[in-house]
């Protein structure tokens, strides 16, 4: 239980990281231009709760993202940010990887695709027989079809001869 605890709170520290970079953005470029949360608030008519989440990166107590999304946007040009360099930064999710984590998918990806390594001889050898049968039969019903076609042709050549 632990393990799963574990992987959940990454996976939301993952997913928080990149809102609280654009958060520490945005905050440092209010704090820079001396306006206090509930100021800049008032200017974009929203809550005063909700800036202060999104400077903290606190996904819990804001609305859907692409509420959020707009608020980053709309607070972006106001602040007179780079929109565009936030909006990449909000839609990108950066993971942290472990190494053993790779080593394992790797190894679960080879050992997925190594099923031609058991080789089955007798399996092989059927295939082999049940082809090689089925290639006999054709060449027989192929042979037939020529030899009764040139028993045919006999009479004709001999009335072509005749005329």
């Amino acid at each position: 239980m632990k393990e799963i605890k574990s992987v959940s709170e990454i996976n939301n520290k993952a997913k928080d990281s990149s809102l609280k970079r654009i958060g520490n953005f945005i905050k440092e470029a209010r704090l820079s231009k001396n306006q206090s949360i509930e100021e800049l608030a008032s200017d974009l008519k929203i809550g005063a709760h909700q800036l202060e989440a999104i400077e903290e990166g606190n996904e819990e107590k804001l609305p859907e993202k692409v509420f959020v999304k707009a608020m980053i946007r709309r607070i972006s040009q106001k602040l007179k940010l780079d929109t565009e360099f936030l909006m990449g930064e909000f839609k990108t999710e950066r993971k942290e990887v472990k190494i053993d984590e790779i080593v394992e998918e790797v190894s679960k990806k080879n050992y997925k695709s190594s099923p031609s390594k058991n080789f089955n001889p007798v399996g092989f050898l059927i295939f082999i027989l049940i082809s090689g049968f089925l290639g006999l039969i054709a060449s027989s019903l192929i042979f037939n079809l020529f030899s009764e076609s040139s028993k045919n042709q006999t009479p004709k050549q001999e009335l072509i001869k005749k005329n």
